[in-house]
């Protein structure tokens, strides 16, 4: 429920500030700022690894620094702070810590993403969409890595990435092919 809420009043917060935005734009500034990265970031802002409770396999293998677990332990905070007051309350405990991080923005920095941006460039040029293939899934549940392929119609080759997560490991493929693309221009 925690994200929900997050994702509502960031949304809500973003459109009255950028009213002439695109919504795209406010899409992208919405997700950089709801992601887990951002909600770890703003969890070690607020020392919120300190008042976690970790069974002891997690605080030997510090669990309490993993971005994943403060990231859901500041959204399950953002839920029962909603179930324990009301949306004003929670809204203005998320705009509090969020504060410094919402006068940053600006919607014209946040760039769409590495596989978007592929997307935009092949259909510009009337060329198919891209096709990730995972090859291989190795490593552990804490440390996963998955190596994906990608192939285009523009290049010759097969183009390889690795990442964490499937998603990472797309958007680095991509992002590989982008600049292989502008630079045989």
């Amino acid at each position: 429920m925690g994200d929900a809420i997050l994702g509502f009043v960031i949304a809500e917060y973003l459109f009255g500030k950028y009213l002439k935005s695109a919504e795209g734009e406010l899409t992208r500034l919405r997700a950089s700022l709801v992601k887990k990265e951002k909600l770890a970031e703003i969890a070690r802002e607020i020392s919120l690894e300190k008042e976690i409770k970790l069974g002891t396999g997690e605080l030997k293998s510090g669990g309490w620094r993993r971005d994943s677990i403060l990231a859901n332990t500041l959204e399950a905070v953002i839920g029962a702070i909603y179930l324990d007051s009301d949306i004003n309350i929670c809204r203005s405990f998320i705009l509090s810590i969020y504060h410094h991080h919402l006068e940053a923005i600006d919607p014209k920095d946040i760039k769409k993403d590495p596989k978007s941006q592929l997307q935009e460039y092949l259909q510009s040029r009337k060329k198919p969409t891209p096709i990730y293939n995972v090859i291989s899934e190795k490593g552990s549940s804490h440390q996963p890595e998955f190596t994906i392929s990608c192939k285009v119609d523009l290049l010759d080759d097969i183009v390889i990435a690795k990442g964490s997560s499937k998603r990472k490991a797309e958007q680095i493929v991509a992002d590989k092919i982008l600049h292989q693309l502008k630079n045989s221009k």
